[in-house]
């Protein structure tokens, strides 16, 4: 623990450093959370409830999927500047390089997720929660930025060039965009609504959004965890078993 301590030390100290990588991560949330309450929310038909309240649980899991792209550039910046093999030769738990990587994502988008949410509250998103959802609401986005994260160690630790590193992210951040995200997935023609249907987006959307209008979870939110904590077993070991491969 110490030594997972010293790791994150040194990684927040990185993103204190370059405060613009939290403000490139939420600048582009808060632009399409603008956009499709603005411009194009007047033409969805949502529930007819508040379509900001509708937005934002699709909102955040996207600042959290673009936050995560940052932890893989770091981790490729190590690897390739070689300091990862002088903490290999000293006296520490080789775990702990990768655990400060995890930790530092873990804390930079908690961050941003509190931005994104004060700027929703600014144009009229409202919480009938109570304390026990918001902290179930926290718990669910916490197990998807850990699971997303691990999953980004992996290109940390295999790609050949900086942009392969990030670029993973890039396809995960559209898949809001196929899920009940900013529309039901009624409207979809067949075939895409089975797929927004049975993708991991939309039923962590569903139950977020239960959660925040505290209406009834049903099965959303079992799926919901299921998928990040499957993701999470799956990223954990492939990333852990690369790092070993790597530091052999």
């Amino acid at each position: 623990m110490t030594d997972v301590r010293v790791m994150l030390g040194r990684s927040m100290k990185h993103i204190t450093r370059s405060m613009d990588t939290i403000i490139t991560v939420t600048i582009m949330p808060i632009a399409f959370l603008l956009l499709f309450r603005y411009v194009l929310g007047g033409a969805i038909q949502a529930g007819g409830g508040n379509y900001t309240n509708y937005l934002m649980p699709g909102i955040l899991l996207m600042a959290i999927v673009s936050g995560i792209s940052y932890t893989a550039f770091r981790l490729f910046n190590d690897m390739k500047s070689g300091i990862l093999e002088r903490f290999h030769s000293m006296p520490i738990t080789r775990s702990s390089v990768l655990w400060g990587h995890v930790l530092t994502s873990m804390v930079s988008n908690t961050i941003s997720v509190a931005i994104i949410v004060l700027a929703g509250l600014v144009i009229g998103f409202r919480s009938s929660a109570g304390v026990l959802s918001w902290l179930a609401v926290a718990g669910i986005l916490l197990l998807f930025t850990l699971a997303l994260t691990w999953a980004a160690v992996i290109p940390g630790l295999t790609a050949s060039t900086p942009d392969g590193a990030s670029a993973f992210a890039y396809p995960l951040i559209f898949l809001p965009f196929v899920s009940s995200a900013f529309v039901p997935t009624a409207t979809m023609p067949g075939p895409v609504r089975a797929f927004a249907e049975n993708q991991p987006v939309t039923s962590i959307v569903n139950a977020l959004r239960a959660l925040l209008d505290q209406q009834p979870v049903g099965d959303d939110i079992w799926t919901a965890l299921a998928w990040c904590a499957g993701l999470l077993v799956l990223a954990y070991v492939f990333a852990m078993a690369v790092y070993r491969r790597k530091i052999a």
